[in-house]
């Protein structure tokens, strides 16, 4: 075996190793969780906001609200330590990833077999990269420190991009792949394909779970989109003040006609986000 193949092997033992952990998978389980308690936070704050009330309607401005309430900081480090687990969960996943199984040995099926295992792998990396800032955030805001808004961040980092050449191009690359993955959402929410990843009960508490995923991932991927829109129109601008983060996308539903109804509803879905991730922890597949 060659050394390489070694390192490989090893690497994948210990990956499956961790992942058999009990405790690794109740961690990763509960960062579905908290990921649910940042949603519904969002989704109250955009509530509010809709009803003429002022606040910071993206996850910095979540956490922020947790660490100002009792307990806020135990509750932020909590969320810290389960978003991370399930972020490592996701990248140990992506590590994982075997080429989809199936009849066929030919050259263009062994190809689509490895483009099919590096879209699964590249997705659970995504995923593992979210989660984990994510729980980077909660920890600098349970250490006090400073975190800018999703919209401050978004600008500085395309007036970065835009001061070099061929930033424009690749803010406005950016751009389009969040606004993809926003209509991802929306489209996972119509499919319900988000059921594959879960062991949902056919009856009971079954419809109501996936009722609130459909709602809740809709809701989402509206959001994204106009989060990819806003990065676009920068691009296109060469305009750093253009972009924005969830709170910019928020303002622009405001903006728009019957604006409070739209934020509202949009509000109330990254709510049933947030119930749907507490049922995804229950029931996902891990």
């Amino acid at each position: 075996m060659a050394p390489l193949d070694s390192v490989k092997n090893t690497a994948k033992n210990a990956a499956r190793t961790a992942e058999s952990s009990k405790a690794f998978e109740v961690t990763a389980r509960a960062g579905y969780a908290a990921n649910g308690v940042v949603h519904i936070l969002i989704g109250v704050i955009v509530i509010a906001l809709a009803l003429g009330g002022e606040g910071q309607s993206d996850q910095s401005g979540a956490l922020k609200a947790i660490a100002g309430a009792p307990f806020g900081f135990v509750a932020l480090w909590v969320l810290a330590v389960a978003l991370g687990a399930l972020g490592l969960w996701h990248a140990l996943e992506g590590f994982l990833v075997r080429a989809a199984p199936g009849a066929g040995g030919g050259a263009s099926e062994t190809a689509k077999k490895q483009g099919s295992k590096w879209g699964r792998r590249l997705s659970e990396w995504g995923q593992g990269l979210v989660f984990i800032a994510l729980g980077v955030i909660a920890a600098s805001v349970a250490l006090g420190a400073k975190v800018n808004s999703s919209d401050q961040s978004a600008q500085d980092a395309s007036r970065s991009l835009l001061s070099v050449p061929g930033g424009p191009f690749v803010l406005g690359l950016i751009g389009l792949g969040i606004g993809i993955g926003g209509i991802a959402f929306i489209v996972m929410g119509v499919m319900r394909s988000f059921e594959k990843k879960m062991s949902i009960p056919s009856g009971g508490i079954g419809p109501a779970v996936k009722g609130l995923g459909i709602v809740g991932y809709i809701a989402k991927g509206i959001a994204l989109a106009i989060v990819g829109i806003l990065l676009l129109v920068a691009a296109v601008k060469v305009d750093p003040n253009a972009a924005g983060g969830l709170d910019a996308a928020f303002d622009a539903l405001l903006a728009l006609p019957y604006g409070p109804w739209l934020a509202g509803t949009v509000g109330v879905g990254l709510i049933a986000y947030g119930v749907f991730c507490f049922f995804r922890a229950r029931f996902a597949r891990l």
